[in-house]
């Protein structure tokens, strides 16, 4: 079953025919809501809003492991992050949609490892590739059979936040090698690497980050809703054909 983590700009899936809601409870605490279980097209999906229902905790307040342990629990067999960024790159304007294959992070002090305490073993993950490669191509493969634009390939700067970035910080990132900055790509990624789950993150770019583009004095918060509606439309038929939409019938090759 195919988990989604809805980000700003996606605190329900309105395309998920809901059956039932469970809230769970889990060894590090509770996750950021209750796990909506339903059906896309007839196929089988869970959802879970990252910030809460009412979108009331900050990136660094979200319970990362519990959200993913949850998800774990539920059987997932994948993870789909959608979460709203800021647009470093040149090339990359609000609304744009990015399929990140890379991360640099930069937060701190969140719980970001299952290993530790109670006797557990140190335990090193790979984390060469942070995302998922059969699991971003089955998204641009389904952004392409709909003919929606993508931009494949990034590295996702993740900050502490809640506040945005100075432009310093942003041409700092830069000079690192991001294209991308968002608040929530870590740990969550990391999580899921540690429990086995296949997990990728469809980002789309907000605004501008600090000092770039529009954002050059300021960010414009007003035109942000508008630019994430219309997005995230795109996202969820994205969402829809990697679940398997096109006449009932799960893309070849596609288990979920």
């Amino acid at each position: 079953m195919l988990a989604i983590i809805g980000g700003s700009g996606l605190t329900t899936l309105s395309n998920l025919d809901v059956s039932r809601r469970e809230v769970v409870r889990t060894p590090y605490g509770e996750p950021s809501g209750a796990l909506v279980f339903g059906q896309i097209c007839g196929r089988p999906a869970m959802f879970l809003p990252r910030h809460g229902y009412g979108h009331t905790i900050p990136p660094h307040m979200v319970n990362y492991r519990a959200n993913l342990w949850a998800l774990h629990h539920h059987r997932a067999t994948g993870v789909i992050s959608v979460a709203s960024v800021g647009g470093i790159r040149a090339d990359l304007q609000p609304g744009d949609i990015v399929i990140p294959d890379q991360i640099i992070d930069y937060t701190w002090g969140r719980k970001a490892t299952f290993f530790e305490g109670n006797g557990s073993p140190v335990t090193h993950v790979d984390f060469t590739e942070p995302y998922d490669r059969e699991l971003r191509t089955r998204i641009q493969e389904a952004g392409a059979a709909l003919g929606i634009e993508m931009k494949v390939g990034g590295v996702y700067a993740a900050t502490q936040g809640p506040r945005l970035e100075t432009a310093a910080e942003i041409n700092r990132l830069e000079r690192d090698g991001a294209d991308l900055v968002g608040m929530t790509g870590m740990p969550e990624a990391v999580l899921a690497r540690e429990l086995g789950l296949p997990y990728a993150a469809i980002s789309v770019v907000a605004n501008h980050a600090a000092g770039r583009g529009d954002s050059a004095n300021g960010i414009q918060f007003s035109s942000l809703e508008h630019v994430l509606h219309e997005a995230m439309g795109r996202v969820r038929s994205v969402i829809e054909r990697l679940v398997g939409c096109q006449n009932g019938t799960p893309p070849m090759g596609m288990s979920v």
